[in-house]
């Protein structure tokens, strides 16, 4: 349910260019009347506020294994759980054409580990890469580029 919340107030005030900033109570007034459940809603808007605070802060953790110009990441048991075998490699495809870097893939599994939920699904994991990157300047580039990955038909590969 905290994604349907976050993928709501992301299509109703990115997609349609309404201002974001407005009053916290009044974004959550209007999750109520959407039907939206209060506590998914303090949860979903905390998420939201930790990713702003990602964009403030440079050190991610990250363990990866290095050899040469190639690293590897390294998931944890917690991760690796959350993160099917897709879920990995979707994050490895994106990687590879340059739609994430290793501070915005980091910022991405610190996101996906923060949901409140037991159901996770390379669907949501896309949602969650467009999230990201929206919010962290200068990845518009990146965002245009996963963007058109997901809603172009002509790729097979991602849906």
């Amino acid at each position: 349910m905290m994604m349907d919340i976050l993928m709501y107030l992301f299509e109703t005030y990115i997609h349609s260019d309404a201002e974001l900033q407005v009053n916290q109570d009044e974004l959550e007034d209007e999750l109520l009347r959407a039907g939206f459940d209060q506590k998914d809603i303090y949860k979903a808007l905390v998420w939201r506020e930790e990713l702003a605070a990602l964009q403030q802060s440079e050190t991610h953790s990250a363990i990866s294994v290095s050899s040469g110009a190639v690293s590897t990441r390294i998931f944890s048991d917690k991760e690796m759980a959350r993160l099917d075998l897709e879920c990995r490699g979707f994050l490895m495809f994106l990687e590879q054409v340059n739609v994430l870097n290793t501070e915005t893939r980091e910022m991405v599994i610190d996101r996906v580990m923060g949901l409140e939920t037991q159901e996770f699904e390379l669907d949501d994991l896309k949602w969650i890469v467009l999230m990201v990157l929206f919010n962290v300047p200068g990845n518009e580039n990146a965002y245009t580029l996963m963007e058109e990955l997901l809603y172009s038909k002509e790729q097979g590969i991602l849906h």
